[in-house]
């Protein structure tokens, strides 16, 4: 279980650290709304993941195997999502007199900047396969599967977790030079036609 445990947190790191529209959903935050708002979005991302854990553990895995409009259902929301998000951030560049101060921009409630993070993540066909079709593979034989899931579900909330918010601090640090207005406008223009990017990538995937 041991070695296991090392070889799926090489994974979870890869899966963590590989561009997709949870660290777009991330950057968006950041950039636009500041570091708190963007950490309860991680908070929300990461129930989302304990949600897919959760539903790896009871076999929700099998459903998917046996009904490919279930996926597809989920796969589509995804893509909704994503182009709404995508929208929402280009359509902030309208404004030519932003307030480029890290801390104050976008206003989120609480209950609001939550629930961005966890729609991102629990419309993510990618976070939603690695859960269901990958977690269980983790676990040997002779261990009990329900626990092995929870633990490597866990490992993988916790580095997820930690990326995320690595890479908020990382945008705190450059907040000098996120203030200048044409530098914060082009990530903030990069992130929303990379959310666009992300939505036809998901289009053109391959069925499962």
């Amino acid at each position: 279980m041991l070695q296991n445990i090392a070889t799926f947190a090489l994974t979870a790191i890869f899966i963590s650290i590989v561009p997709g529209q949870g660290m777009a959903m991330v950057l968006r935050q950041g950039l636009i709304s500041g570091a708190a708002v963007a950490r309860l979005s991680i908070l929300g991302n990461s129930t989302g993941l304990a949600v897919w854990t959760l539903a790896s553990a009871i076999g929700l895995s099998a459903i998917f195997r046996v009904s490919p409009f279930a996926y597809q259902a989920l796969k589509w929301a995804g893509v909704a999502y994503l182009v709404f998000i995508a929208i929402q951030t280009l359509w902030s560049l309208r404004t030519q007199t932003h307030n480029f101060d890290f801390e104050v921009g976008e206003i989120q409630s609480a209950g609001k900047a939550f629930r961005v993070g966890f729609l991102t993540n629990i419309t993510n066909a990618k976070a939603m396969v690695f859960a269901l079709a990958f977690l269980p593979q983790y676990v040997p034989a002779d261990f009990n599967l329900t626990l092995g899931i929870a633990i490597f579900g866990l490992i993988w909330i916790a580095i997820s977790t930690s990326w995320y918010l690595l890479i908020v601090a990382a945008i705190k640090k450059a907040n000098v030079w996120l203030q200048k207005p044409r530098v914060r406008r082009g990530l903030t223009a990069a992130s929303g036609v990379g959310i666009f990017i992300l939505a036809l990538g998901l289009v053109i995937a391959p069925a499962k």
